[in-house]
């Protein structure tokens, strides 16, 4: 069986296309290298150098590859990027994943695994948060990511294009043989800011807020490993490979730990002095946002496996030998 998996040489997508071959399937990648790694992609893999955007030359190459699954991840993902420019938001995720969308049904394509987000739910009524809570997305990376849900949901009712939609908490880690991680320029993400700090390449990382509704007064969220995640993607292929309805997921462990807490974990797990520094509160960031995670393990049989401290360590593993 073949995959296509877009945005397979970032870093959610680089760590499943290891999983992917690990349990046998063939695998193709489309990425751009705007925010993608080359190296990344294992040797023998082919890499396409087509941005999604571009729909004839997108259109072509899904044809070529002729997959019989896709997994979608290429997409922009810095909420405070999207909210200073919303257009390259739209364009790139909304229109880009149209253009794939529209591409895998041109060449036959029936399943379709997409790459979603809890941002999803804004801030939410009822924490955990279950699939069923609302959603009401606060910023233009949600919204595009939802208007890409809607899309998916009206193509299944009317084509035969069946999909799971995986609406990730907070990823995090890296892959524990330490091969590839989490590396962004500029980096948005609290765990490698955290480990920069600890590496002497940052001075300080800043607690946006401790003024919170939560024990510690700072946010409170749910960190799932990036390997997870991956085996969350395997079983919606199998859940679709095997007959499965067209759904949406959440991916979060269940389980919160706030900004305090996971700052604590770095300085036992690192063995350094990571100071952090109180700054204002970021605009639109919820109190707590924690996954009800039994849907995804009633239906799909997934069990994330790795905890907090596990997550830092194989980040921290990652970060001390950086290769890109």
């Amino acid at each position: 069986m073949t995959i296509l998996v877009t945005g397979g040489a970032g870093y959610i997508g680089s760590h499943f296309v290891r999983q992917a071959l690990k349990n046998g399937y063939d695998v193709a990648i489309i990425d751009n290298l705007s925010r993608g790694h080359k190296e990344s992609v294992p040797e023998g893999v082919k890499l396409y150098n087509v941005n999604i955007t571009d729909f004839k030359k997108l259109a072509e190459t899904v044809k070529e590859i002729s997959p019989d699954a896709i997994v979608h991840f290429a997409a922009f993902a810095y909420v405070g990027e999207s909210v200073e420019d919303p257009e390259v938001y739209y364009v790139n995720n909304t229109a880009g994943s149209l253009n794939l969308i529209r591409a895998a049904k041109a060449a036959g394509v029936d399943k379709f695994i997409f790459s979603s987000t809890c941002s999803l739910y804004g801030n939410p009524v009822k924490v955990p948060i279950s699939e069923s809570e609302p959603v009401k997305p606060i910023n233009p990376y949600a919204r595009t990511k939802l208007m890409i849900e809607n899309t998916l949901s009206d193509f299944s009712d009317a084509y035969d294009l069946n999909y799971v939609a995986l609406r990730y908490f907070n990823a995090a880690g890296a892959d524990p043989a330490g091969m590839i991680g989490e590396s962004h320029d500029p980096e948005p993400h609290l765990i490698p800011i955290v480990l920069q700090v600890a590496l002497g390449k940052r001075e300080k990382v800043f607690i946006f807020g401790d003024d919170y509704n939560t024990p510690d007064g700072t946010c409170i969220r749910d960190y799932i490993h990036v390997n997870d995640l991956a085996d969350a993607h395997l079983l919606a292929l199998k859940y679709l490979e095997n007959g499965g309805a067209s759904d949406i997921f959440n991916l979060g462990t269940g389980n919160g730990f706030s900004v305090k807490e996971l700052i604590d974990s770095a300085r036992k797990i690192t063995g350094k002095d990571i100071i952090a520094d109180i700054a204002d509160r970021r605009p639109g960031d919820p109190d707590v946002l924690v996954a009800d995670n039994g849907k995804a393990k009633s239906v799909l049989g997934w069990e994330p496996e790795y905890g907090l401290d596990e997550i830092i360590s194989h980040a921290w593993n990652w970060h001390q030998n950086q290769k890109y």
